[in-house]
């Protein structure tokens, strides 16, 4: 590793460990991080920083920018509280149910639209449920552990539900219908045997009580409490239809035709804002997403600045020349991706890995690399409830809502509480993600 090399990447890994401790800091981090790295690029005869702003991926930005954007449509027509009140109807307030519907929600939810928007608007129905329910520690720690689990899954199902699937999707590594049809079923998996290991094994709901008058009760305040909570069809059709259309568009029209995913996403979003009126102008002015705009921004200047030294192709020859058989070097880095994602971040990770990946796609199917890389990603950013953006989100709305046991003792959801779940759920996705890359190769 040359000199250049050396302080490229204590810059990335600097910044990377200090938005993971301060998280309140992270944009200033980050922000920082890449004019440091912009620099030392430029005094060192790297790339200057036309040169690295010319090498973001900015159709990635374009997609998660706009995706943002129509994910804010949906709030706007109150579909996510309708469908949790529907959830909680379907569950009869029945502990276990509750967990499997609002689990499983939240898993087909993540796959279409972001899934901090979802959770800032399911979540509190879901902690007033626990108030109602006299739901105690455990339950509330594994019931929401696993909603934040099934969160990571379904954004990782479909190439539009996070940044790593989007930023595989945005660069062309694979088409939308190729990740679809082999990311679906893996996640699938992964969360049917989780909910199978915390139903049969561990069991959370087992010391909470049902009794029908007690559900008569829940149901009953649940419906008075939304009773006024309707769809606005004017705002649900525009962006649902729209959303259809685009998905369509990523499966038939063809990457040689020059409509790349990101134009598709700029055009369905325009034409979603448009069709309804004044409110789309609103949502433009204000609620695009600049704090993550920002942070990928810096992010992707910082791994650019290291690509163009070289190191990430070292990394990659160094892991090819490892003396195991290919397909253990394919496990190693498997692995070695999901640790990180847990200290690091999904984002940040993907962005850097994504590098490394890219030359072994060319000794292994890309799909058993890229795939096999997104549930890994997923594996790690589930592993601690610090490891992705809506574990903090979560916490905060938890502590809140000051739940409280039937003998008064408050309820809390921290770090410690998730790491139970964490733990299982890292195994789990991780087992998957090395099982389809075996498989596939």
């Amino acid at each position: 590793m040359s000199t250049t090399q050396a302080l490229l990447a204590l810059i990335l890994l600097a910044s990377l460990l200090l938005q993971a401790f301060l998280p309140a800091r992270r944009l200033v981090v980050v922000t920082a991080g890449a004019g440091l790295a912009a620099l030392a690029s430029a005094l060192l005869g790297t790339a200057t920083a036309p040169q690295l702003l010319a090498d973001v991926p900015w159709d990635v930005i374009v997609i998660l920018v706009t995706l943002g954007l129509l994910s804010q449509l949906f709030v706007e027509s109150r579909v996510f509280g309708v469908l949790a009140l529907w959830a909680t109807r379907w569950s009869r307030a029945q502990p276990r149910r509750v967990l499997l519907l609002f689990t499983v929600g939240m898993y087909v939810v993540s796959g279409l639209v972001n899934n901090l928007t979802a959770l800032l608007l399911v979540l509190p129905i879901l902690l007033i449920l626990f108030k109602l329910l006299g739901v105690r520690q455990r339950y509330v720690s594994w019931t929401l552990a696993l909603v934040l689990v099934a969160c990571n899954l379904g954004g990782a199902a479909t190439p539009i539900g996070d940044f790593p699937a989007i930023l595989l999707l945005g660069r062309g590594a694979m088409s939308f219908d190729a990740y679809l049809v082999r990311a679906a079923p893996a996640t699938l998996v992964a969360l049917g045997v989780l909910l199978t290991l915390a139903m049969i094994l561990v069991r959370p709901g087992r010391q909470l009580h049902e009794h029908p008058v007690s559900a008569r009760l829940t149901l009953a305040t649940m419906g008075a409490l939304y009773r006024n909570v309707r769809v606005e069809k004017s705002r649900l059709l525009p962006p649902a239809a729209f959303l259809g259309a685009m998905l369509v568009a990523w499966v038939v029209v063809p990457l040689e035709s020059g409509v790349t995913a990101d134009l598709v996403a700029w055009l369905g979003t325009a034409a979603a804002l448009v069709a309804v009126g004044s409110l789309g102008e609103r949502i433009v002015r204000t609620q695009v997403d600049v704090e993550a705009t920002l942070f990928l921004l810096s992010l992707f200047i910082m791994v650019g600045a290291v690509k163009r030294s070289g190191l990430f192709t070292e990394v990659a020859r160094w892991l090819q020349g490892l003396p195991i058989p290919p397909l253990a070097q394919l496990c190693v880095f498997l692995v070695a991706a999901g640790l990180l994602t847990g200290i690091f971040s999904a984002g940040p990770s993907m962005a850097a890995l994504l590098e490394v990946a890219e030359r072994l796609a060319q000794q292994h199917p890309p799909e058993a690399v890229y795939v096999g890389l997104a549930l890994s990603v997923c594996a790690g950013s589930s592993l601690f409830l610090t490891a992705a953006t809506s574990g903090p989100l979560a916490q905060a709305l938890t502590e809140r809502a000051d739940l409280r046991s039937p003998s008064g003792e408050v309820l809390r959801f921290g770090f410690l509480d998730f790491l139970p779940v964490g733990v299982m759920s890292f195994c789990v996705i991780q087992c998957v993600a090395l099982a389809w890359g075996i498989w596939a190769s």
